[in-house]
């Protein structure tokens, strides 16, 4: 029996879940603004002592690596480290995309939504890269990626040359803002968790896919820039 600890912070939404043998047994979640900083710890307090578990009876801290916000990964990646430092049990990073998908198809599964040729579908996470840019990568229904993880400038002909003939599927927080301009696109309204984290992570543990703690950093894809304050100083 495996017991893992999942934190998934690379959005406003701060989510934290224990899973037992890849299957969700309690989470905690907030999208109540990014002090991410401030719940990741609560929560994982509160979930041990709801489910009586002890930090050591932990097997392993999976964390969603990215890509998505900047300071939202590093407060989940910096905390997973922690804790698996002082715990001494290994680190398991999950693409956030691969975990946002997982949430998706789990929620299909569970009859959340519907979609119309869903065996026919291309599916399509998008986390919000800011203006009408996402970071995203593409999915067949079985989870399989068909693609790498690429930041995208959408526009009416994204994605043509692997959409052709398949029903395209967007979700996560950036897809609400692509809908003008993909008009031909579904939106269903699914959004980042740990709980997608649970399956994928007991995958990687069991195949001994762990990260080095001591180096291990988030996927940012893209480098982090500071924009200067416009605001005068006296």
């Amino acid at each position: 029996m495996s017991l893992i600890l999942c934190i998934e912070t690379g959005t406003d939404i701060c989510s934290v879940g224990i899973a037992r043998d890849g299957e969700l047994v309690s989470l905690r979640e907030s999208d109540e603004g990014r002090d991410h900083a401030k719940k990741v710890g609560v929560f994982v307090d509160e979930l041990l002592r709801e489910t009586g578990i002890t930090p050591d009876e932990l097997d392993a801290v999976a964390v969603g690596k990215g890509p998505g916000s900047y300071t939202g990964l590093r407060i989940g990646v910096s905390f997973a480290k922690g804790l698996c430092y002082g715990l001494n049990i290994p680190l398991l990073a999950v693409g956030s995309l691969d975990a946002l998908t997982q949430v998706a198809l789990e929620d299909y599964e569970a009859g959340i939504f519907d979609v119309d040729g869903w065996d026919n579908a291309l599916l399509c996470p998008m986390v919000d890269a800011r203006r009408m840019e996402v970071y995203t990568r593409q999915y067949d229904v079985n989870g399989n990626a068909l693609s790498d993880v690429s930041a995208e400038i959408i526009t009416a002909e994204s994605f043509a040359d692997v959409r052709e003939g398949k029903k395209l599927v967007i979700f996560g927080n950036g897809a609400a803002k692509c809908c003008e301009v993909m008009p031909d696109a579904t939106y269903i309204k699914v959004a980042p968790s740990a709980r997608g984290l649970a399956r994928p992570a007991q995958s990687l543990l069991d195949a001994g896919k762990t990260e080095d703690i001591a180096y291990f950093e988030p996927f940012y894809l893209k480098d982090f820039v500071v924009i200067p304050s416009k605001k005068k100083l006296l």
